[in-house]
């Protein structure tokens, strides 16, 4: 009786081992799926991939940004010119914008909607903007621009979560720089050096606090290849540095933001499948 125990026992562990065993390979073996514990993403302007990846006048990017990032090489906007790229990265629509035309509004479902109604927080940062809740199309000597600062556009997105640019770390806290620091109206040197200047606090929240940051750009202008190839970086604690040749466009970041918090997709993300493959 007591070698049969014995045997009982141990083919009870061999069971067991390679239960666990079994587990730990399928977890292994599984990719790991988008997430974050916040979102930090920070929209840049008018500049092909080529002009920030190994640009010259891209230096932080390129010394400081890119060794730590998931670097999308095939990374698009959706079209021309930057007030419907916004809006698209906002609500997976342009929402039939076509033009730059000041005031825009929708009732149509977004991100800062769905992350409100999911009890997440939301904020948008712009930078020059003359005060918290303004609703005017330019302010601050033209600096700020109501046509980059796309939550501005929807009924459904409370007034309160429209901040004058002082990031403070929220689930997805959208960060717009004015137009000299976007890209816009100054060299990439302007906006290289305000990254320099502004992104490290933010780096280091992250690596404390599980953040995501993504620096990506409106649209390609000049359009050099007629692709509208734009950079786009992922950086954080969960991500793993590199570069990867993924086709991606806006919807593709505003649905990797949904699967973070477990949101249904919208209008044109739902037929995207995020970002894969950064993940940790």
């Amino acid at each position: 009786m007591m070698c049969v125990s014995v045997m009982h026992r141990v083919a009870m562990a061999c069971v067991i081992s390679l239960a666990t065993w079994a587990t730990a390979a399928m977890a292994q073996a599984a990719p790991a799926r988008p997430n974050a514990a916040a979102v930090t993403l920070v929209i840049f302007e008018n500049r092909d991939y080529s002009a920030i990846i190994g640009g010259a006048q891209a230096p932080y990017v390129n010394q400081v940004l890119v060794p730590r990032a998931a670097v999308m090489t095939d990374s698009h906007a959706v079209t021309h010119p930057s007030q419907p790229n916004y809006i698209e990265l906002f609500s997976g629509s342009t929402q039939g914008v076509t033009n730059d035309d000041c005031p825009k509004t929708s009732n149509a479902d977004n991100i800062g909607a769905q992350l409100l109604a999911a009890h997440k927080t939301f904020r948008t940062y712009a930078e020059s903007m003359p005060s918290n809740g303004f609703t005017g199309c330019s302010g601050t000597k033209g600096l700020y621009r109501r046509k980059h600062n796309p939550s501005v556009d929807f009924n459904n997105v409370p007034a309160t979560t429209n901040r004058v640019y002082h990031w403070a770390a929220a689930s997805l806290a959208i960060v717009v720089p004015n137009m000299c620091n976007d890209m816009h109206d100054c060299a990439t040197s302007a906006g290289d050096a305000w990254m320099k200047t502004n992104l490290p606090q933010i780096m280091k929240w992250n690596a404390a606090h599980h953040g995501l940051l993504i620096v990506t750009w409106d649209e390609a202008a000049p359009d050099a290849d007629g692709t509208n190839h734009i950079a786009t970086l992922l950086i954080g604690p969960m991500i793993k540095p590199g570069t990867y040749d993924q086709h991606i466009d806006h919807d593709d970041v505003l649905r990797t933001i949904q699967q973070i918090y477990g949101l249904p997709c919208v209008a044109n993300s739902c037929g995207k499948r995020g970002i894969t493959g950064v993940w940790r």
